[in-house]
């Protein structure tokens, strides 16, 4: 059974009218969007589609009033300067970003056009906002709530595996985003008394020579901390994961459902409906100073009990009756 995830934050007061009318008669805006892989798997399908159903409730039809310019690092984070400049060259009225090093590229080429980052993992500490309620530049978004959720993973490893004492943790070292992810790992992990292990990817190539150094290490589990490289290439690890016979805990659904063991944390289709509204706001012109950015307030459990199976583990059944999906 799934609970429905929903957003809600201070900007929520200042929704804008859904009818079409309220556009400028004749106005065509075009959307910079930059992303990590050009991969459309199902998952990442289904998020454009929640996205643009946003859009569709604030009157906006992709290719009549509204066009999105796609462009995509393709896991190379040193690209981020250059699809930013062609999309600021095509003259955008927003650039929408999904990660912490595309945001400081798009703000380090302009301190005029809105950029809108979902899925912000830091927004504060990476310097975008002075504050959530104010962010004070042109920067606004959602975030996400990773490093407050750190904690809540590293307990879930050990209801999940009451014995385990050494953890693998798998981090993007090109998102300087995660570092307050990481103390709060570290911090929740000595509390429980288990030993961490970092490994760091900078893109997709690396993650094959590191799975290999983790499983000769074989610790009991392997932690995820989710940003959008590790979001496009889930289904990677995920295999990589299993054939290691590590179990695997992931932050968004979409990780779980692509062959991880447990995934908690905030809806992401939810986030990109939400997304619409922000460019609904800056659209019509209220300026990301003052645009808070907002935070998700429910979140989800999900447990896939395929893997569970092939990695010959026992879910505990208090985690099966608290989780919002199980995968059979």
């Amino acid at each position: 059974m799934e609970r429905r995830a929903f957003l809600a934050g201070v900007a929520a007061a200042l929704a804008a009218p859904r009818a079409a009318g309220a556009q400028q008669a004749g106005r065509v805006y075009r959307i910079g969007a930059i992303g990590v892989s050009s991969t459309l798997t199902p998952a990442v399908v289904r998020l454009r589609e929640a996205f643009l159903a946003g859009l569709h409730e604030h009157g906006y039809v992709e290719g009549k009033n509204i066009v999105l310019e796609w462009r995509y690092s393709e896991g190379r984070t040193d690209r981020f300067p250059q699809l930013v400049a062609e999309l600021l060259g095509l003259k955008v009225d927003l650039l929408m970003v999904f990660t912490t090093p595309a945001a400081r590229a798009a703000k380090a080429a302009t301190g005029t056009v809105p950029i809108l980052l979902l899925t912000a993992i830091d927004p504060v500490g990476a310097g975008f906002a002075a504050s959530l309620a104010r962010p004070g530049g042109n920067v606004t978004g959602i975030a996400t709530l990773s490093p407050e959720l750190a904690a809540k993973r590293i307990e879930l490893i050990k209801e999940l595996l009451p014995r385990a004492s050494r953890v693998g943790v798998l981090w993007n070292a090109g998102n300087p985003a995660n570092a307050p992810v990481r103390r709060q790992t570290d911090e929740a992990a000595r509390r429980l008394g288990l030993a961490l292990r970092a490994h760091e990817v900078q893109g997709p190539d690396d993650f094959a020579a590191r799975f290999a150094a983790i499983a000769q290490e074989r610790p009991d589990a392997l932690l995820v901390p989710s940003d959008a490289l590790m979001f496009q290439y889930r289904h990677q690890i995920a295999r990589l994961a299993l054939e290691a016979r590590l179990p695997t805990l992931f932050e968004p659904r979409e990780m779980a459902e692509a062959g991880g063991l447990l995934a908690y944390g905030p809806s992401y289709a939810a986030i990109f409906r939400r997304g619409a509204f922000y460019v609904d706001r800056l659209l019509k012109g209220v300026k990301p100073a003052d645009l808070p950015f907002e935070q998700p307030n429910q979140f989800e459990l999900v447990l896939n009990l395929k893997t569970a199976k092939a990695l010959g583990l026992t879910v505990p059944q208090a985690l099966l009756l608290r989780a919002d999906r199980v995968i059979e």
